[in-house]
């Protein structure tokens, strides 16, 4: 009785229920998709545009690594399919080769080929013969990594040293001014990461990446921030200085904690003149334990080379007043909500998370292990620097005071 049931339930199911059709995209729909893929709407977002997951949408970004595909278009030079149709006419019209190609205004040999390539006199056909070299014209252009395995080389081996592509980009037109052979843009570089289909770059050197995705994700897509606590007697960034904004002068810092698993955190620094980076360990977030930290670091370098902090809203800091009378180094906090006030900051927390992925315990890590990335990331060269590095500039004002 139980197996009857059973079979009767399965049966009502089946009959109830609604299966959902293959949804095929037209070439309209398509643009739509890449075209709010590129302004930084995510998957889910542009799946409910046509009543489908993510997962529907998914495949066909992913089939060029998120990098919208160039439109494809016809040589000017190519035969059209109006006159193949021509050629078609003229066959059946008994025409030679060479008064087609007068009515064209095309060479006899080009005439010649089309025809020869397609079948011949007997079964030639104008829109199978159009159709055909349409499809041959789908061959992709080698790329200049793929041409020169010096530069593919070279590019490789400064992505194992988690150089971004736009580092390596300026560096080698700056070791090699003048001569393109030895240069490449960053673009080719990520497009030979993402779109596997070239066979250029390996797909393990994606690891090597700021962030870890499979396809590529448009700059206007952002990620959300939350707000932090309130700091009593603080300044704000808006009583800062003017000289300070615009990093003209050397010796003003920006701060912030990353923060780990089992209540692990490391406090980042960075100068805004020269971004040259600072990382402090930490046993914790309460303000005692990071004043006392940051004390002890500012004390390492000049005075002139220390003026003044800029901080978010962030608890840690509550006690700033006693990093001022041991320092002398002014404090300035961020408004609310406004992180993009510490940009050198938050651009350097997320190379950060490169080392120090999110979740992962950062207790684990001496202030040994902290030098060594900070010296890996004051060693790569920086656009914002004219592709000079962080090193390089601070050395220059520390050799100056």
């Amino acid at each position: 009785d139980r197996r009857n049931t059973l079979i009767l339930d399965m049966k009502r199911w089946s009959v109830g229920m609604v299966y959902r059709r293959r949804i095929y995209f037209t070439s309209e729909q398509k643009s739509e998709i890449w075209d709010r893929w590129q302004r930084g709407e995510s998957m889910s977002s542009i799946g409910r545009l046509f009543d489908r997951d993510s997962s529907s949408i998914y495949p066909l970004l992913s089939r060029t690594g998120g990098i919208r595909p160039a439109n494809r278009t016809r040589s000017r030079l190519a035969l059209s399919l109006v006159e193949r149709e021509e050629i078609s006419r003229g066959i059946v019209a008994q025409q030679s080769i060479r008064s087609m190609a007068a009515l064209l205004g095309r060479s006899p040999s080009t005439v010649s080929r089309e025809v020869r390539r397609n079948g011949g006199y007997n079964q030639y056909r104008a829109a199978v013969a159009d159709e055909r070299a349409w499809d041959q014209t789908r061959r992709p252009k080698r790329c200049k990594l793929a041409m020169s395995p010096w530069l593919r080389h070279a590019v490789s081996q400064k992505l194992i040293l988690n150089w971004s592509p736009q580092q390596i980009a300026g560096w080698l037109k700056r070791a090699h001014p003048g001569d393109e052979t030895y240069q490449v843009s960053h673009e080719t570089i990520y497009r030979s990461l993402f779109v596997q289909a070239r066979g250029v770059l390996k797909k393990e050197l994606l690891q090597h990446l700021r962030y870890k995705r499979t396809i590529r994700r448009s700059r206007h897509a952002s990620l959300k921030r939350d707000g932090l606590g309130q700091i009593k007697d603080a300044v704000s960034i808006r009583d800062r200085p003017a000289s300070v904004e615009d990093r003209a002068v050397p010796g003003h810092w920006e701060g912030d904690l990353i923060t780990g698993s089992k209540n692990s955190h490391i406090a980042t620094l960075v100068e805004r003149h020269t971004r040259y980076v600072m990382l402090v360990k930490v046993a914790n977030k309460e303000t005692q334990t990071v004043i006392s930290a940051l004390i002890k670091q500012a004390k390492k370098l000049p005075t002139e080379l220390y003026k003044s902090l800029t901080w978010d809203r962030g608890k840690e800091l509550a006690d700033h007043r006693r990093f001022t009378l041991a320092t002398n180094i002014d404090v300035y906090f961020c408004d609310p909500q406004s992180p993009w006030q510490r940009g050198s900051n938050e651009n350097t927390n997320r190379l950060l998370r490169q080392y120090f992925p999110k979740g992962t315990d950062l207790s684990v890590h001496s202030q040994a292990d902290l030098n060594k990335v900070a010296r890996q990331l004051n060693e790569r060269p920086r656009q914002t620097l004219e592709f000079e590095t962080p090193a390089e500039r601070f050395n220059a004002c520390v050799a100056s005071t």
